[in-house]
């Protein structure tokens, strides 16, 4: 019996052992969710709410205005911070971006950052009439920027249905991020045969920290460095991926961009640390792991019983 239909449980603390990238055991994936939310349909989040307990209608100008103000000021300021330190980021771009927002696509590519896909708008799979059409248009439309298959995949809102992960591997992804529930890489069980988990997270993750629970400006920082100081053990078992799960919006506005140049600055002086874009993590753990998903790749229509 499994936890869940996808991905056999296995304790961290009993995983083989896998060479680090490098020598290098902490790594680090720098995710940008890059995100076009429509003016004319309701925020799929908000920093405002209304006043008198009245019902949003669109347009919400001051929660629309809070994500745009990310497009427009959060994302060069994190691009050049990025740049100053020859960092790139994996940018988990719904696919609209490059039609909405020409100039910053431009700008990442021209950046060298590594295309995720991540929906075509911030939408929900679940809310999807056809979340196949959506998945396929949205590969294509990013290819169609760099030229390059999309590798991997972050859902908007992390949401699936029952059959995404299916669908995902039949059209090109390799690498998932929607499932946090590992430190390291993992083998996830599909339909078309072993597809990759990657560690994404909601905690270093600055929704989490400062849309939801209101955290002190330099908490990403103070998290940071308690992430760190327990990796530091724990990375003589086997390596750890440290990911920060970002948004324009949020970590680029001036007093929390403020903190984590000091968070990029801390790992950068590290000497454990590595920077890794999502899909060269993904590659790095497919060598390393060396089973090729022996674990998940034989796959029946009844899928592993639940608990319940």
């Amino acid at each position: 019996m499994w936890s869940n239909p996808r991905i056999p449980y296995q304790m961290t603390s009993q995983r083989k052992r896998l060479d680090a990238p490098g020598g290098k055991p902490i790594i680090v994936n720098l995710c940008m969710n890059v995100e076009y939310w429509p003016y004319n349909k309701p925020m799929p989040r908000g920093v405002l709410p209304p006043p008198h307990g009245a019902q949003i209608e669109p347009p919400d100008v001051p929660n629309y205005s809070w994500v745009e103000y990310g497009m427009r000021a959060g994302m060069p300021r994190f691009m050049a911070m990025l740049a100053d330190r020859g960092l790139k980021a994996s940018a988990l771009t719904n696919a609209q971006v490059a039609d909405v927002y020409p100039a910053l696509m431009n700008e990442m590519v021209k950046a060298e950052w590594e295309l995720v896909g991540h929906g075509w708008q911030q939408q929900s799979l679940k809310q999807a009439d056809d979340e196949v059409d959506v998945i396929q248009r949205s590969l294509a439309r990013l290819k169609e920027c760099d030229g390059k298959q999309v590798r991997c995949w972050l859902g908007p809102g992390l949401g699936e249905t029952h059959d995404t992960v299916d669908h995902l591997k039949a059209n090109g992804i390799d690498f998932l991020l929607d499932w946090v529930v590992d430190d390291l890489p993992y083998w996830i069980r599909t339909k078309h045969g072993p597809m990759v988990g990657l560690p994404y997270t909601l905690e270093l993750n600055d929704v989490p920290i400062y849309a939801i629970k209101n955290s002190s400006t330099d908490e990403i920082l103070k998290r940071l460095e308690a992430t760190i100081a327990v990796f530091e053990r724990e990375t003589e078992q086997n390596p750890k991926v440290l990911t920060f799960g970002l948004h324009p919006h949020i970590i680029g506005v001036p007093h929390i961009a403020y903190y984590f140049e000091k968070a990029l600055d801390l790992l950068l002086e590290h000497p454990q640390t590595v920077f890794m874009t999502s899909g060269q993590i993904g590659d790095w753990f497919v060598e390393a792991d060396g089973t090729g998903g022996a674990d998940v790749a034989t796959y029946t229509d009844t899928l592993p019983p639940l608990p319940y």
